[in-house]
């Protein structure tokens, strides 16, 4: 509230000034006055406004009308970034964008690398030494045999899942199995629990100084015009 203060007080000292010309100066004293006065009542006035809305006033029904009804300010926050921001087609559109985006920079090589061909292999020369392959293959050298097939069978599979992962029907069916409207829901399930637990973490206090935070610098001229549309009907009604 420090800039509301500023910006009121101001304002009514520039409104006592002004009265106290009007005391004391002989030209349009009751002109002076009366710009003064209005200026002065219509400043502490919206003054008073502004502050009745976030703080209680005994007996002035109405006041602190923020930190009493801060539960319909959480529920419109809510319902703000739900309605906005968060709806099902917003996620869905921004899902289908990446999955398309993803398609053309999808990087397979840490996949590639993750993959453990030694185990691989190992698991082929085990299946053809239990195979009626396997006892042909012991006149000839046994596993050793094989050894020599190790590098160019790792260098073929690579090749192989490389060619299989870019195919354009692998692609097809990765983007079947992201189902962009059920992981939409899952997404803005979960963004709307955080939502409600970050709501009820709020306090009348919290909301108080949220809205404050927002709006205090706008709600300072309030004052200000208030002092000076009062000083200009104090002119007016002055003439009248």
């Amino acid at each position: 509230m420090k800039h509301i203060l500023n910006k009121s007080f101001f304002t009514n000292l520039i409104a006592v000034l002004i009265i106290a010309i009007g005391y004391f100066c002989p030209v349009e004293p009751e002109l002076m006055k009366s710009i003064g006065f209005f200026a002065l009542s219509g400043a502490v006035t919206n003054w008073l406004a502004i502050h009745m809305l976030f703080e209680k006033i005994p007996f002035l029904y109405g006041s602190g009308v923020i930190p009493n009804r801060f539960g319909e300010f959480k529920l419109a926050i809510k319902d703000l970034m739900m309605r906005q921001f968060f709806t099902q087609e917003n996620v869905e559109q921004f899902i289908e964008a990446e999955e398309q985006q993803g398609s053309h920079v999808l990087n397979i090589d840490p996949l590639l690398n993750a993959i453990d061909y030694d185990k691989i292999y190992e698991g082929l020369v085990a299946s053809i030494m239990e195979s009626s392959f396997g006892a042909m293959l012991q006149m000839m050298g046994g596993e050793q045999a094989l050894v020599p097939l190790r590098e160019p069978f790792m260098e073929r599979m690579k090749t192989t899942l490389r060619v299989m992962v870019e195919s354009e029907r692998f692609k097809e069916v990765l983007k079947q199995g992201l189902d962009s409207h059920k992981v939409g829901q899952d997404i803005i399930t979960k963004i709307e629990t955080v939502i409600d637990k970050r709501l009820n973490e709020l306090t009348p206090q919290l909301v108080k100084e949220m809205v404050q935070q927002i709006i205090k610098v706008h709600l300072g001229w309030l004052v200000v015009w208030g002092g000076i549309f009062g000083g200009v009907l104090g002119a007016i009604f002055s003439f009248a």
